[in-house]
Parts: C-alpha cells; structure tokens; sequence
C-alpha cells in the first residue's frame, strides 16, 4: 500500500491543519484549563454540537494533540486532556489569543462598518 501521508510546506499550514476546524481551537483552549469530561467540554464550548464535538475529539485524538482516558466504572466515565503535545500547541495559541483581546473591538467595528 502507498505511502498516504501528507505533505506540509511551512510550519503553518502543518498547525492550522491540526487545528482547523470551527469548535478545534476552543476545544483545546478549554483542555488546557483543565482535564474534562464529554459533557463538561460541551457545555464549555458553547454552541458545538454533539456530533462535531465527538469529531473534532476524535481527530484530535488521531493527532496525539488529546488523550482520552476510559475508567471502567459505573456509570462509565471518559475524561479528555491534552498530551505534551498537545500543551505546545496550546501554548502556541496563547498569542494569538493575546492579538484577538487586543483588537476585538476594532475587529467588530470595522465588520460593522463593511456589512
């Protein structure tokens, strides 16, 4: 079988790949507060749906960007965190979480202005 693995050319495109997605950025933003539960991430993440939270996980999980951690108790009881990997990443969106406090008012004036 052939070798299916894809071709990054800048740094940036290999992150935004890993975390593209409407709910990805917020989904890890949320993990590197703290490690938490289906229900808690939904409810943390507000307005993504059940099915697109369970597939931006999975992605996530494919990408080693977050481990889920299955404790075989009653009720059964899942919990997501991120990986060391997965904490560089987070740590990586810290600036641009910095640059989009600073100019959010300006951001929703100038759409504002241009709708």
């Amino acid at each position: 079988m052939a070798d299916q693995r894809q071709v990054f050319v800048s740094g940036l495109d290999t992150a935004i790949d890993v975390m593209g997605g409407k709910w990805k950025v917020l989904i890890l933003w949320s993990l590197g507060e703290s490690t938490k539960r289906f229900g808690e991430l939904k409810r943390a993440v507000d307005g993504v749906s059940e099915k697109m939270l369970i597939q931006h996980l999975r992605e996530l999980e494919r990408d080693e960007i977050v481990h889920r951690e299955v404790h075989h108790v009653v009720p059964p009881k899942v919990e997501y965190s991120l990986t060391p990997f997965g904490e560089s990443l987070v740590q990586a969106l810290g600036p641009l979480g910095a640059w989009g406090c600073e100019h959010r008012e300006r951001v929703a004036q100038i759409r504002c202005q241009n709708a």
